[in-house]
């Protein structure tokens, strides 16, 4: 039976690069001398965290990411932004946002609500942080690709593992 997988998964390597050239950015960016202005990739936590002086340059900060990220074709729904400002040392401030990887308990009962009332000949069921679509023919599989990324457009889903 054709099946796919649905995954939410970011590149990693282009992660890592936009924050690298971010990070170049802020080091020669006028506005940033002489301040403690820094992003770094916690590639093992899934985290980004950005330092500053202050809750405006944090911003600032998250603004050169973004353009940078963009760059690198990476979709900013990855991203979960930090809700506090974490006080350091000082005057310094830090905000840690976390990168989303695999889909979560809740959007995957969505997905799967989404599948059920679409009325398409396919069935989906959750395995672990994927969800896994299955119908008799690929010609529905195609169609339900196509209408989950109209029912959830700012999630990053990326259909893989396609079997007929």
């Amino acid at each position: 039976m054709p099946s796919f997988d649905l995954a939410l998964e970011p590149d990693m390597v282009k992660i890592k690069n936009g924050v690298n050239t971010a990070a170049k950015e802020i080091g020669t960016r006028f506005d940033f001398k002489g301040t403690s202005a820094s992003v770094e990739l916690k590639e093992k936590e899934k985290e980004i965290h950005m330092v500053g002086d202050s809750d405006f340059q944090i911003d600032q900060i998250y603004e050169v990411l973004v353009s940078k990220l963009t760059k690198q074709d990476v979709t900013i729904n990855f991203f979960v932004k930090g809700e506090k400002l974490e006080k350091m040392g000082g005057d310094k401030v830090r905000r840690i946002d976390k990168i989303k990887d695999g889909i979560e308990a809740e959007l995957a009962k969505k997905i799967t609500g989404a599948v059920k009332n679409s009325k398409l000949k396919v069935q989906a069921s959750i395995q672990g942080n994927e969800v896994r679509i299955t119908g008799k023919n690929r010609d529905d599989l195609q169609v339900a690709i196509q209408m989950l990324r109209k029912e959830f457009p700012e999630q990053p889903l990326t259909p893989k593992n396609f079997r007929d």
